[in-house]
């Protein structure tokens, strides 16, 4: 078997609609970008799946491209329970404390100017490299940086790509037809919005009488969206999903209260400070599981 053409390539091209789009997903936050990979599917080898990710990042538009940013978390500062941003950045783990400042001032600096996060790919940089990139960049103009963020991207993409369809040593697909997924959003029902910054954690176990492992959480997004869930261990059969929606109903009171809103006013503790979601789980499946939620009720069931 060429390296090009390997089991978890298949894997890959064999996996159900939504488990592929949530996989190609966490590789990059750009919608655009996983369409298109999902309607080049089946790729024959893993070469013609690059070039598939090369095509559609040359045809992102500004906006496309944003959005694939918002999906990266600052240099220096990876995203809190997630293993792909702390490896990619693994060379700013043994900075001083005054390179780690200065990269967190130069980021601002960088941020302010163009509107976004400093975007490298980090895999096998150094601190020092990183730290001189941003500062070399950050004279250039925004649609010369803009055309560069879309190379390093490119680059990102296809490492993580690599992995994606990469073998791991047992023999499965990383993220593959052997696990299942999961995917949640929050609609406050009272006020018929989206409810964004919900802190949500993740567990999963492998049958009814082990334990709970916990994997992690996230926080929903303006959209009530959890886009960044960990993924799910191999063996796992129930999934446990935590909503801690009282902070989001305190916040929301003390605003209604500021602007005396009357059908709000005085409407006292919170009735359900925490919501637990528990369900089961089959290998291969994708499962969004929605939260309806108002201050004295709420309703789950599995979507799509």
């Amino acid at each position: 078997m060429t390296p090009t053409s390997t089991p978890g390539l298949a894997r890959f091209n064999a996996l159900e609609e939504h488990a592929a789009f949530t996989a190609l997903h966490e590789a990059c936050a750009s919608t655009a970008w996983v369409e298109r990979l999902l309607a080049a599917r089946p790729c024959a080898t893993a070469e013609e799946l690059y070039a598939a990710s090369d095509a559609a990042m040359a045809e992102l538009t500004a906006e496309d491209l944003a959005e694939a940013m918002a999906g990266h978390p600052p240099i220096g500062r990876p995203k809190p329970g997630d293993p792909t941003s702390a490896r990619e950045q693994r060379g700013m783990t043994d900075a001083s404390d005054a390179l780690k400042a200065e990269m967190l001032e130069l980021n601002l600096a960088y941020q302010e100017k163009f509107g976004h996060v400093f975007l490298i790919c980090a895999t096998g940089r150094t601190a020092e490299q990183m730290r001189d990139a941003v500062r070399e960049r950050i004279g250039n103009t925004p649609e010369r940086e803009r055309e560069i963020v879309r190379t390093e991207l490119g680059k990102i993409n296809r490492i993580r790509l690599a992995r994606l369809v990469e073998e791991d040593r047992r023999g499965h697909l990383t993220m593959s037809s052997t696990t299942a997924s999961v995917s949640t959003h929050i609609l406050d029902t009272s006020v018929g919005r989206p409810a964004e910054a919900v802190a949500v954690r993740l567990s999963a176990r492998s049958g009814r009488a082990a334990d709970w492992q916990a994997l992690g959480g996230s926080a929903t997004d303006a959209d009530g969206r959890c886009k960044d869930l960990p993924a799910l261990p191999e063996g796992t059969t129930h999934v446990r999903l935590d909503f801690a929606v009282e902070p989001y109903f305190e916040k929301k009171q003390a605003a209604d209260a500021q602007q005396d809103a009357p059908a709000n006013r005085d409407s006292g503790a919170v009735f359900f400070p925490e919501v637990a979601v528990t369900f089961a789980v089959k290998p291969g499946e994708h499962y969004h599981v929605p939260l309806l939620l108002n201050p004295f009720g709420y309703s789950v069931y599995r979507g799509s």
